[in-house]
C-alpha cells in the first residue's frame, strides 16, 4: 500500500519539475526516451533470437570461464543485463543450468553492461548521434508492420537503438542548456563524504529508473558538460552498480529459492566490488589515468576515462570473486531452503520463468513429472504394493502373490488433498505460458497439459478400482483372487516398464518397448478375450464377481494406457516419435 503512495508522490513531484523547469524537462525527456529504447531493445532480441539466445546460454555455462564469457558477450550485444538475468534465473529455476553457471553469467553480464558507457562516451558525445537515430526509428517503424517475427525483432532493435541515441542527444542538449544557467559542479564533494553521497545518489537513480545503463548515460553526459566533476562521476558509477543489484533483488522476491540465490550472489559480488572501488578509489582513479594514456585516451577526455574506470573495477571484481565461486555456491545452497508443508507445492512454476518459452516448457515438464511420481506412489499403494518391492524386480508375479494387502492409502483423499491442487497449478501456469510461444512450443505445452490430465484420469480410475482389489484379493475364491492379482500384475508391470524406459537413450527402443507393453495389457480387456465367460460357464465365479471383474479390468486397462501415453509425452524427446507414440 505504501509503495502505491510513493509512486503517486513520485509522479506528482515529476509533474512539478516538468511544469516549472524547461531545462530539466529536456534532460528528463532524454532519460525517458533512453529507457524506452532499452525496452524496445529487450523485446527486439526476444523476438529476433527466436530462442537462439536461450539455447546459447543453456549450452555455454558448463564451465565458469565459458559462463563469464557468455554473460559478457550476451549483455554487450543486447545492452540489457536485466534480460540476461531474467533468462538465467529462468533456466536456473527450471534446473537447465547449474547455480555455478548462473553466477558466472552474472559476473560476465556485469562486465558486459559497461559497454553502454563506451557507446555513450565514444559515439554519443563525439558525433551527431541524432542523425543516426532518425533513420533507425523510421526503418524500425516500417519493419514493425511485417508479419515475420524476425523482422519485428529487427524493427524493435532498430527502434531501441534509435531511441537510445535520441535519448543521449536530448540529455546532452539538456545539460548544455542547463550549464549556462546553473553550474551543478559547484556542489561537488570530495573525500569519503563525497563518495558516500554520490554513491547513494547513483543507487537511488538506478533504483528509480530500473536501469544502470540510463544512470551511466546521465552521468557521462553530465560529466561531458562539466556539470559534475570527474571523481564524483566515478562514485556515481559505483552507485549505479550497487543500484542495479537492488533492482535484481526486487525482481527475485517473487522467484523461487534459486532465483533468490542468484540475486544474493549478484548482491555479494557488487558489494565486494563497490567496497574495493571505494577503499582504493583514488588509486584506481590514478591507474585509470595511467591506463588511458597507454591506450590513446586524452587526459581531458573524462567521459572515456569514466567508461574505462567502469569496466576496470568490474573486471577487478570478477577477478577477486570468481576464484571463490564454488565456496559461494555452497554457502548459497544453505539459504532459502524451502520447507514443503504440502508435499505437492509447485517447485518449478516460477513467474520469472514463464516469459522464457524454453525454460517455461522445461518447468512445466518437471512439474508434470513430479505429478506423475506422486500419482505412481498412490497407484502402487492402491494395488497394495510399495514401489521398491516390484520396480526392477525380475519376478513381479511372485511379488504380487506374496504381498500383504494392508496398505491403507486412501486414493480419493490423496487426490483431493495433494494431486488436485498441483494439477490445477500446472494447467493454469501452462495456459499463461503459451501466450509468449510460437506454434511448435504451444503444441508441446498442450501435450504436457494432456499428460497432466491423463495422470489425473488414471488416479480417478484407481479410486474406483482400489476397493474391489482390497476386497477380492482376500477372497476365499481363488479364481477371482487370481484375476485381481493379474490386474495388479499388469499395472505393476506397466509402472516398472515406464521406469526402465525413462532412462533409456534409444528412443526408438523405448517406443517399441511401450508398444509391446500395450499389446500385453490387452489381456485386461476381458470382454474380448472371453476369459470371464469361461469362468462363469464353469461356475468358478458368480455373477457379482463377473460384473466387478469386467468393470475393474476396464478401469485397469485405461490406467495402463493413460500411464503409457504420459510416459511417451514426458520421456520421448523427438517430437515426431512423441506424436507417433501419443497417437497409437
Amino acid at each position: 500500500m505504501l509503495k502505491k503512495y510513493y509512486y503517486y508522490l513520485f509522479l506528482f513531484l515529476l509533474a512539478l519539475v516538468l511544469f516549472y523547469n524547461h531545462d530539466y524537462k529536456i534532460i528528463i525527456a532524454g532519460v525517458a526516451i533512453f529507457l524506452i529504447g532499452m525496452t524496445f531493445m529487450e523485446d527486439g532480441f526476444k523476438l529476433f533470437s527466436g530462442g537462439v539466445l536461450e539455447r546459447v546460454l543453456q549450452v555455454s555455462t558448463d564451465t565458469l570461464p565459458k559462463a563469464i564469457g557468455t554473460g559478457f558477450i550476451a549483455t554487450a550485444l543486447m545492452q540489457s543485463s536485466s534480460l540476461v538475468s531474467i533468462i538465467i534465473i529462468s533456466f536456473l529455476s527450471a534446473e537447465l543450468i547449474t547455480l555455478s553457471g548462473a553466477i558466472g553469467v552474472i559476473f560476465g553480464s556485469n562486465i558486459g553492461s559497461t559497454t553502454t558507457a563506451w557507446i555513450v562516451s565514444s559515439f554519443g558525445l563525439k558525433i551527431d548521434i541524432a542523425s543516426f537515430a532518425m533513420p533507425m526509428i523510421i526503418f524500425g517503424v516500417v519493419l514493425k508492420f511485417s508479419q515475420s517475427k524476425s523482422y519485428q525483432g529487427i524493427a524493435n532493435i532498430l527502434l531501441g537503438l534509435g531511441f537510445i541515441f535520441l535519448g543521449i542527444d536530448y540529455m546532452k542538449d539538456g545539460f548544455e542548456v542547463l550549464q549556462s544557467k546553473l553550474d551543478l559542479s559547484k556542489y561537488a564533494l570530495e573525500g569519503y563524504l563525497g563518495a558516500l553521497v554520490y554513491i547513494l545518489l547513483g543507487v537511488i537513480a538506478t533504483v528509480i529508473m530500473q536501469s544502470s545503463a540510463a544512470t551511466m548515460a546521465i552521468v557521462i553526459t553530465a560529466l561531458a558538460t562539466n556539470q559534475i566533476i570527474y571523481i564524483n562521476a566515478l562514485e556515481l558509477a559505483i552507485g549505479a552498480n550497487v543500484g542495479t543489484t537492488i533492482t535484481a533483488i526486487l525482481g527475485a522476491l517473487s522467484s523461487n529459492a534459486n532465483g533468490k540465490r542468484v540475486a544474493t550472489a549478484h548482491l555479494i559480488f557488487n558489494l565486494i566490488t563497490a567496497f574495493v572501488a571505494i577503499v582504493f578509489l583514488y588509486q584506481l582513479s590514478d591507474f585509470t589515468t595511467f591506463l588511458a594514456s597507454k591506450i590513446g585516451i586524452g587526459d581531458d577526455d573524462y567521459a572515456m576515462k569514466l567508461a574505462l574506470f567502469h569496466t576496470m573495477f568490474n573486471v577487478i571484481g570478477v577477478l577477486l570473486v570468481a576464484p571463490f565461486t564454488q565456496r559461494l555456491v555452497k554457502y548459497l545452497e544453505t539459504l532459502f531452503i524451502e520447507v514443503n508443508i504440502y508435499a505437492l507445492k509447485p517447485l518449478y512454476l516460477d513467474k520469472v520463468v514463464i516469459n522464457v518459452p524454453d525454460a517455461a516448457i522445461e518447468a512445466i515438464k518437471k512439474e508434470t513429472i513430479r505429478l506423475y511420481d506422486s500419482a505412481i506412489e498412490a497407484i502402487s499403494h492402491a494395488i497394495s504394493l510399495h514401489r521398491h518391492e516390484f520396480i526392477k524386480s525380475p519376478d513381479i508375479p511372485s511379488v504380487v502373490k506374496n504381498s500383504q494387502i494392508n496398505i491403507n492409502t486412501d486414493v480419493d483423499e490423496f487426490y483431493a488433498k495433494k494431486i488436485k491442487s498441483l494439477y490445477s497449478d500446472i494447467i493454469y501456469y501452462a495456459t499463461l505460458s503459451q501466450e509468449n510461444m510460437n506454434q511448435e512450443s504451444q503444441n508441446h505445452v498442450y501435450d504436457l497439459k494432456l499428460a497432466s490430465r491423463e495422470i489425473i484420469e488414471a488416479i480417478k480410475n484407481m479410486r474406483d478400482l482400489q476397493k474391489n482389489i482390497y476386497f477380492y484379493s482376500k477372497s476365499k475364491n481363488s479364481y477371482v483372487k487370481d484375476e485381481y492379482n493379474n490386474i495388479r500384475i499388469y499395472i505393476a508391470k506397466t509402472i516398472d516398464t515406464i521406469n526402465m524406459v525413462k532412462e533409456h537413450e534409444d528412443e526408438i527402443d523405448v517406443l517399441s518397448s511401450m508398444e509391446l507393453l500395450k499389446e500385453s495389457v490387452k489381456a485386461l480387456d476381458n470382454i474380448k478375450n472371453s476369459r470371464i465367460d469361461t469362468l462363469i460357464r464353469e461356475n468358478k465365479i458368480d455373477s457379482k464377481m463377473a460384473t466387478s471383474l469386467i468393470n475393474d479390468s476396464s478401469f485397469a486397462y485405461d490406467v495402463t494406457q493413460k500411464l503409457l501415453q504420459v510416459a511417451t509425452i514426458l520421456w520421448i524427446k523427438d517430437k515426431d516419435l512423441r506424436t507417433l507414440g501419443v497417437s497409437t
